[in-house]
């Protein structure tokens, strides 16, 4: 009974440990509650990549929403908080960077490729018409084939 019981206990401190925290922010008006939902929406996990700050569940996701609540309860803009986050961990933490040299290919990347993807198929199947246009045979090979079909009969 005592191993069954020390299990059990050893299961529930675990799942305990699991658990994610709530974090409850109190803001001095609506305008700023709304400012920091804003903000935890738009920035992006650098450790997660394909979550914002308000999905993800780590540490560093975790300390991010503190600073940015931190910003906004000193009086700080939406403006002076992003560009506090693009200066610290650059354009990465933002969902919608900014078009320039270095986010270029960004932005353009999916058209490039996709147009990529259109001329190699136009290619690939221009080339497959031109090459069975070079098998046909002509009446004289059809007719030396057929003559070699047709004495195989002895």
């Amino acid at each position: 009974m005592k191993p069954l019981l020390l299990s059990l206990l050893l299961l529930a401190g675990a799942m305990a440990a699991q658990a994610t925290t709530i974090e409850i922010h109190r803001f001095e008006n609506p305008r700023q509650e709304a400012i920091y939902k804003k903000l935890i929406d738009e920035l992006r996990c650098l450790v997660c990549q394909n979550q914002n700050l308000a999905d993800s569940n780590a540490e560093l996701a975790q300390d991010l929403r503190r600073k940015t609540y931190e910003m906004v309860s000193a009086g700080k803009s939406e403006t002076e908080i992003v560009a506090y986050m693009v200066e610290r961990y650059g354009d990465f933490v933002l969902y919608r960077p900014p078009v320039k040299g270095i986010t270029l290919f960004l932005w353009a990347g999916p058209f490039i490729l996709l147009a990529v993807g259109f001329f190699v198929l136009f290619r690939v199947v221009r080339q497959r018409g031109r090459a069975q246009n070079d098998f046909a045979l002509t009446d004289e090979q059809r007719a030396k084939a057929h003559e070699l079909l047709e004495g195989d009969d002895r």
